[in-house]
């Protein structure tokens, strides 16, 4: 890696306010700023202000599972970009593959959160990935290529863009793709991002599917791999520590 790798945990829709603060603590307590990893946690909102608390004066970072496209306004439920920024989030995760299939994000939607969280100081999370059909199919490369080139704003640089690429039949299944799949797909995403920025070799590119301790040093060592986006491992301090030391 010629980047500082980074290893986000996705909490998605888990653990309640007692276990996401101890768990925040617990990894405040144990990461420290000369790690050669850096690390964020994505805790459900409900959960974001209390577990900011519990990072706070640690290098763990905190960012949001999502953002609405717009900075305020009349929509209801939802959480703006300059909210989570005001919150003390630095990351926003947008796009995942949660999100498009169960609320309809199309890549357009995912590109215009992108925008929104660059324009409130955060750095977006890209996720992009292909089902299970599509790898049978042969078109992972493609459907993959074109998320990325209409999902991504064009003009960002590694310090204000992550892309992580979760195949979205690996996503808590325990599967996941071989190293040389692995490889294949972060090598397309690096190339298709040089034609979105000159700084596309120093974007990171996440693999995140079914990430765990006994996979993470042989993923984390595939080229282009720059680091991880954990889903259920994310829940457990062991666990999430142990895929971070694995860099």
């Amino acid at each position: 890696m010629t980047t500082r790798p980074l290893i986000a945990g996705n909490w998605k829709m888990n653990l309640d306010r007692a276990a996401g603060t101890a768990l925040a603590r617990e990894l405040a307590g144990a990461v420290a700023s000369a790690s050669a990893f850096e690390m964020v946690v994505c805790p459900p909102a409900p959960y974001l202000l209390a577990v900011a608390d519990e990072l706070a004066g640690s290098p763990v970072a905190l960012g949001g599972q999502d953002c609405h496209t717009a900075a305020s306004g009349a929509h209801t439920g939802d959480v703006s970009a300059p909210m989570l920024s005001d919150l003390g989030c630095t990351y926003v995760i947008v796009g995942h593959s949660e999100r498009r299939a169960d609320h309809g994000e199309t890549d357009t939607i995912v590109r215009a959160k992108a925008e929104a969280a660059r324009a409130a100081g955060l750095v977006p999370i890209v996720c992009v990935g292909e089902t299970e059909a599509q790898r049978d199919a042969g078109t992972t490369l493609d459907i993959v290529g074109r998320q990325v080139v209409d999902s991504v704003p064009d003009g960002l640089d590694g310090a204000t863009l992550v892309v992580a690429y979760e195949p979205v039949w690996a996503i808590g299944t325990g599967r996941t793709p071989t190293v040389d799949d692995v490889a294949a797909v972060h090598a397309h995403i690096r190339g298709v991002l040089a034609a979105k920025t000159p700084d596309a070799a120093a974007v990171r590119i996440l693999y995140g599917g079914s990430v765990k301790p006994s996979n993470a040093v042989e993923l984390l060592a595939v080229a282009n791999v720059d680091g991880a986006l954990v889903g259920g491992a994310s829940l457990k301090t062991a666990d999430f520590l142990a895929i971070a030391r694995s860099v």
